[in-house]
């Protein structure tokens, strides 16, 4: 079984249909789910987080969630691409668990 595993849940992560984790009986389709979830939610969520997929082991593969140092207007995940927003992601106060 191969996984893929979401490092944090930012607010617009929770929002969505898509789970934390999800399993998979081959490698191939673990990394396409990966890399599809990584462009939709690039594209689709907010502008305060990055997402990239790591390779942590030989079965699991971890979304990780990073501050996007390069937003504008301060838009914050899960309250609107606009508004003013002093969140981090390294204080957990950027809406990651």
């Amino acid at each position: 079984m191969y996984t893929v595993k979401m490092e944090r849940e930012c607010a617009c992560f929770k929002k969505s249909e898509y789970k934390s984790e999800k399993t998979f009986d081959n490698q191939q389709d673990a990394q396409n789910y990966t890399n599809i979830l990584i462009e939709f939610m690039t594209e689709d969520f907010c502008t305060t987080h990055l997402f990239f997929s790591q390779k942590v082991s030989d079965n699991e593969f971890l979304i990780r969630v990073v501050e996007n140092p390069n937003k504008s207007g301060g838009g914050s995940c899960g309250t609107g691409i606009g508004s003013e927003d002093s969140s981090s992601c390294s204080t957990g106060s950027c809406g990651c668990d």
